[in-house]
Protein backbone atom coordinates (compact mmCIF):
# COMPACT_ATOMS: atom_id res chain seq x y z
CA UNK A 1 0.00 0.00 0.00
CA UNK A 2 1.71 3.53 -0.93
CA UNK A 3 1.88 5.89 1.90
CA UNK A 4 -0.21 8.74 2.73
CA UNK A 5 0.50 12.31 0.60
CA UNK A 6 1.99 13.60 3.40
CA UNK A 7 4.33 10.57 4.01
CA UNK A 8 5.10 10.75 0.67
CA UNK A 9 5.89 14.05 0.03
CA UNK A 10 8.64 14.49 2.86
CA UNK A 11 9.94 10.84 2.00
CA UNK A 12 10.41 12.12 -1.51
CA UNK A 13 12.26 15.01 -0.37
CA UNK A 14 14.18 13.28 2.09
CA UNK A 15 15.67 10.53 -0.37
CA UNK A 16 16.54 13.20 -2.94
CA UNK A 17 18.76 14.77 -0.67
CA UNK A 18 20.35 11.59 0.32
CA UNK A 19 20.95 10.17 -3.15
CA UNK A 20 21.94 13.57 -4.07
CA UNK A 21 24.48 13.67 -1.64
CA UNK A 22 23.16 16.95 0.14
CA UNK A 23 23.05 14.50 2.95
CA UNK A 24 26.29 12.47 3.44
CA UNK A 25 26.88 9.44 4.18
CA UNK A 26 27.43 8.90 8.29
CA UNK A 27 25.06 12.42 8.68
CA UNK A 28 22.77 11.65 11.66
CA UNK A 29 19.15 12.17 11.53
CA UNK A 30 16.75 12.86 13.80
CA UNK A 31 12.97 12.58 14.22
CA UNK A 32 13.24 16.53 15.26
CA UNK A 33 15.69 17.65 12.11
CA UNK A 34 12.90 16.15 9.93
CA UNK A 35 9.26 17.32 11.88
CA UNK A 36 11.33 20.62 11.70
CA UNK A 37 12.05 21.18 8.50
CA UNK A 38 9.27 19.66 6.77
CA UNK A 39 6.46 20.83 9.54
CA UNK A 40 5.31 17.51 10.20
CA UNK A 41 4.85 16.09 13.41
CA UNK A 42 6.98 13.22 14.79
CA UNK A 43 4.54 10.30 14.11
CA UNK A 44 4.78 11.37 10.22
CA UNK A 45 8.52 11.66 10.70
CA UNK A 46 8.63 8.48 12.19
CA UNK A 47 7.09 6.42 9.52
CA UNK A 48 9.24 8.84 7.02
CA UNK A 49 12.44 7.13 8.88
CA UNK A 50 11.09 3.85 9.06
CA UNK A 51 10.33 3.92 4.80
CA UNK A 52 13.91 5.00 4.65
CA UNK A 53 15.63 2.18 6.55
CA UNK A 54 13.48 -0.24 4.49
CA UNK A 55 14.91 1.40 1.26
CA UNK A 56 18.78 1.12 2.98
CA UNK A 57 19.03 4.62 2.94
CA UNK A 58 19.59 5.13 6.84
CA UNK A 59 20.15 2.85 9.93
CA UNK A 60 19.69 3.05 13.54
CA UNK A 61 23.13 3.39 15.48
CA UNK A 62 23.41 2.70 19.42
CA UNK A 63 23.79 6.08 21.00
CA UNK A 64 23.75 7.75 17.87
CA UNK A 65 19.79 7.29 16.38
CA UNK A 66 19.59 7.03 12.55
CA UNK A 67 22.71 7.70 9.95
CA UNK A 68 22.86 8.26 6.38
CA UNK A 69 24.21 5.11 4.68
CA UNK A 70 26.71 4.81 1.36
CA UNK A 71 25.36 3.69 -2.23
CA UNK A 72 26.59 0.69 -1.06
CA UNK A 73 23.53 -0.28 1.15
CA UNK A 74 20.99 1.34 -0.37
CA UNK A 75 18.08 -0.43 -2.35
CA UNK A 76 19.27 0.27 -5.71
CA UNK A 77 16.52 -1.81 -7.50
CA UNK A 78 13.73 0.04 -5.84
CA UNK A 79 11.79 2.16 -8.04
CA UNK A 80 11.84 5.29 -5.52
CA UNK A 81 15.27 5.33 -5.22
CA UNK A 82 15.88 5.16 -9.01
CA UNK A 83 13.44 7.97 -9.58
CA UNK A 84 15.39 10.14 -6.45
CA UNK A 85 18.80 9.36 -8.46
CA UNK A 86 17.52 9.75 -11.96
CA UNK A 87 16.01 13.37 -10.46
CA UNK A 88 19.61 14.26 -8.72
CA UNK A 89 23.24 15.52 -10.36
CA UNK A 90 24.23 11.34 -10.70
CA UNK A 91 21.66 11.31 -13.40
CA UNK A 92 24.03 10.34 -15.91
CA UNK A 93 25.81 7.34 -13.78
CA UNK A 94 22.23 6.16 -12.74
CA UNK A 95 20.89 5.89 -16.45
CA UNK A 96 24.20 3.94 -17.43
CA UNK A 97 24.55 1.52 -14.40
CA UNK A 98 20.57 0.64 -15.39
CA UNK A 99 21.17 0.51 -19.72
CA UNK A 100 23.69 -2.00 -18.56
CA UNK A 101 21.11 -3.65 -16.16
CA UNK A 102 19.00 -3.65 -19.30
CA UNK A 103 21.67 -4.60 -21.89
CA UNK A 104 22.16 -7.92 -19.73
CA UNK A 105 18.94 -8.84 -19.01
CA UNK A 106 16.32 -7.98 -21.61
CA UNK A 107 17.75 -9.46 -24.79
CA UNK A 108 17.63 -12.66 -22.62
CA UNK A 109 13.76 -12.12 -21.37
CA UNK A 110 13.05 -12.19 -24.93
CA UNK A 111 14.20 -14.37 -26.08
CA UNK A 112 13.00 -16.79 -22.85
CA UNK A 113 9.48 -15.14 -24.14
CA UNK A 114 9.62 -16.56 -27.56
CA UNK A 115 10.16 -20.29 -26.18
CA UNK A 116 7.81 -19.35 -23.22
CA UNK A 117 5.10 -16.94 -23.78
CA UNK A 118 1.60 -17.77 -24.14
CA UNK A 119 -0.92 -17.17 -27.85
CA UNK A 120 -2.38 -14.56 -26.15
CA UNK A 121 1.21 -12.39 -24.73
CA UNK A 122 2.57 -13.10 -28.21
CA UNK A 123 -0.56 -11.75 -29.95
CA UNK A 124 -0.72 -8.77 -27.59
CA UNK A 125 3.05 -7.92 -27.94
CA UNK A 126 2.55 -7.96 -31.85
CA UNK A 127 -0.48 -5.51 -31.21
CA UNK A 128 1.75 -3.55 -28.71
CA UNK A 129 4.35 -2.61 -31.31
CA UNK A 130 1.99 -1.87 -33.96
CA UNK A 131 0.58 0.15 -32.27
CA UNK A 132 3.62 1.90 -30.76
CA UNK A 133 4.73 2.51 -34.44
CA UNK A 134 1.47 4.52 -34.97
CA UNK A 135 1.64 6.48 -31.92
CA UNK A 136 5.93 7.15 -32.63
CA UNK A 137 4.72 8.50 -36.09
CA UNK A 138 1.80 10.80 -34.58
CA UNK A 139 4.65 12.14 -31.53
CA UNK A 140 2.42 11.10 -28.85
CA UNK A 141 4.66 10.55 -26.24
CA UNK A 142 2.68 9.78 -23.07
CA UNK A 143 0.36 7.14 -24.72
CA UNK A 144 3.61 5.63 -26.39
CA UNK A 145 5.23 5.32 -22.91
CA UNK A 146 2.36 3.62 -21.47
CA UNK A 147 2.24 1.16 -24.46
CA UNK A 148 6.83 0.59 -23.77
CA UNK A 149 6.11 0.48 -20.39
CA UNK A 150 3.58 -2.95 -21.26
CA UNK A 151 5.47 -4.00 -23.99
CA UNK A 152 8.93 -4.79 -22.07
CA UNK A 153 7.11 -5.64 -18.87
CA UNK A 154 5.44 -8.06 -20.41
CA UNK A 155 8.71 -9.67 -22.26
CA UNK A 156 10.32 -9.51 -18.90
CA UNK A 157 7.17 -11.75 -17.12
CA UNK A 158 6.62 -13.67 -20.24
CA UNK A 159 10.29 -14.79 -19.59
CA UNK A 160 9.80 -17.84 -17.78
CA UNK A 161 12.32 -16.44 -15.44
CA UNK A 162 10.98 -15.34 -12.16
CA UNK A 163 13.89 -13.27 -11.59
CA UNK A 164 13.66 -11.38 -14.83
CA UNK A 165 9.91 -10.75 -14.37
CA UNK A 166 10.95 -9.07 -10.76
CA UNK A 167 12.42 -6.44 -12.54
CA UNK A 168 9.44 -4.88 -14.79
CA UNK A 169 8.99 -1.75 -12.26
CA UNK A 170 12.79 -1.06 -12.36
CA UNK A 171 12.63 -1.21 -16.17
CA UNK A 172 9.11 0.92 -16.11
CA UNK A 173 10.73 3.51 -13.92
CA UNK A 174 13.95 4.21 -15.95
CA UNK A 175 11.86 4.59 -19.32
CA UNK A 176 9.48 6.68 -17.63
CA UNK A 177 12.31 8.70 -16.38
CA UNK A 178 13.70 9.52 -19.53
CA UNK A 179 10.92 10.54 -20.96
CA UNK A 180 9.70 12.67 -17.86
CA UNK A 181 13.06 14.40 -17.60
CA UNK A 182 13.12 15.16 -21.37
CA UNK A 183 15.77 12.61 -22.23
CA UNK A 184 13.56 11.17 -25.32
CA UNK A 185 13.48 13.19 -28.51
CA UNK A 186 10.34 14.64 -29.57
CA UNK A 187 9.59 11.11 -31.82
CA UNK A 188 10.65 8.07 -31.37
CA UNK A 189 13.53 7.07 -34.18
CA UNK A 190 12.54 4.66 -36.81
CA UNK A 191 14.77 2.27 -36.04
CA UNK A 192 13.36 1.61 -32.67
CA UNK A 193 10.31 1.39 -33.73
CA UNK A 194 11.60 -1.24 -36.18
CA UNK A 195 13.53 -2.75 -33.20
CA UNK A 196 10.60 -3.38 -31.03
CA UNK A 197 8.15 -4.45 -34.11
CA UNK A 198 11.48 -7.09 -35.23
CA UNK A 199 11.24 -8.53 -31.28
CA UNK A 200 7.88 -8.92 -31.34
CA UNK A 201 7.32 -10.49 -34.12
CA UNK A 202 10.13 -12.72 -33.39
CA UNK A 203 8.40 -14.15 -30.01
CA UNK A 204 5.59 -14.65 -31.59
CA UNK A 205 7.20 -16.94 -34.20
CA UNK A 206 9.20 -18.82 -31.27
CA UNK A 207 12.59 -17.20 -32.96
CA UNK A 208 14.34 -17.24 -29.58
CA UNK A 209 17.84 -16.12 -31.35
CA UNK A 210 16.10 -13.95 -33.38
CA UNK A 211 14.29 -12.08 -30.16
CA UNK A 212 17.77 -12.11 -28.49
CA UNK A 213 19.29 -10.10 -31.59
CA UNK A 214 16.91 -7.85 -31.84
CA UNK A 215 16.56 -6.70 -28.11
CA UNK A 216 20.32 -6.41 -27.93
CA UNK A 217 20.32 -4.59 -30.99
CA UNK A 218 17.03 -1.92 -29.21
CA UNK A 219 18.86 -2.03 -25.88
CA UNK A 220 22.59 -1.67 -27.52
CA UNK A 221 21.54 1.11 -29.16
CA UNK A 222 20.52 3.11 -26.12
CA UNK A 223 23.65 2.43 -24.22
CA UNK A 224 26.01 3.49 -27.46
CA UNK A 225 24.22 6.94 -27.02
CA UNK A 226 24.51 7.22 -23.46
CA UNK A 227 28.48 6.06 -24.06
CA UNK A 228 28.90 9.09 -26.88
CA UNK A 229 26.11 11.75 -25.38
CA UNK A 230 27.44 14.47 -23.97
CA UNK A 231 27.30 14.92 -20.04
CA UNK A 232 23.53 16.43 -19.92
CA UNK A 233 22.94 16.37 -22.99
CA UNK A 234 19.33 14.09 -24.20
CA UNK A 235 20.07 10.88 -25.60
CA UNK A 236 18.30 8.94 -28.70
Amino acid sequence: MPPPALHSAVLDAVGRAITSGDIAPGAPLTLESIGTQHQVSRTVAREVMRMLEGLGLVRSRRRVGLVVLPIAEWNVLDPRVIRWRLAGPGRDEQLRTLTELRHAVEPLAASGAARHASPAERAELVDLAARMRVLGARGDLTEFLALDVRMHELLLRASGNEMFGALAAVVAEVLAGRTHLGLMPAAPVPEALDQHQAVAHAVADGDAPAAEAAMAALVGEVRRALDTAPTGEETP
